[in-house]
């Protein structure tokens, strides 16, 4: 199996075409209009949802983005479906990844704060792996570090301080800094 860093932009520009292929399929049996944009950044296919219709976006996000992750799991499995190969595809919904992606950078910027002012570990509240990742390397970035615990879904993050000792039989099966999707 190809490795994600090992693929050519023709194979991304594949991946993001069948997901925007699928998700246009999707839209017109729900009945929602919307424009589909595609593209490659970080060596990942990126395909984005937009609309002018407010209320249908919102729909399209859900609570909290559960709609925008469901509907990335749909793309993905299409295109493993029609590829044979895993994908790293990123679905969007009128910006909401960024918007959500500030959200959790300032989150993990004020669990940081309070782990200094205190020296006390900080527990986030449970998170999905994408937005445990854009926490871990947050601290990290920071100097501090921190740790993903529990089970999904409820898995979330605990923030420390890096020279605090770490009882390794708490946290064997949990991961540090790292969080795959």
């Amino acid at each position: 199996m190809v490795q994600d860093d090992e693929k050519t932009i023709e194979q991304l520009n594949e991946e993001a075409d069948i997901a925007a292929d699928y998700l246009e399929g999707l839209l017109d049996v729900a009945d929602y209009e919307g424009d589909i944009e595609m593209g490659v950044r970080n060596n990942r296919p990126m395909v984005q949802i937009v609309a002018d219709d407010d209320i249908d976006i919102k729909h399209l996000i859900g609570r909290n983005g559960e709609v925008v992750d469901a509907l990335q799991q749909l793309c993905r499995l299409a295109v493993q479906q029609q590829t044979g190969e895993r994908s790293h595809l990123i679905v969007d919904v009128d910006g909401f990844l960024k918007r959500r992606r500030q959200i959790l950078r300032d989150m993990a910027l004020d669990a940081v704060d309070d782990v200094r002012e205190t020296g006390e570990p900080v527990d986030l509240k449970p998170m999905n792996s994408f937005e445990r990742k854009i926490i871990h390397d947050v601290v990290r970035d920071e100097g501090l570090r921190s740790r993903s615990h529990g089970e999904e879904p409820k898995r979330y993050v605990t923030v420390y301080l890096k020279h605090e000792a770490v009882d390794d039989d708490e946290f064997e099966d949990d991961e540090e800094y790292v969080v795959e999707d």
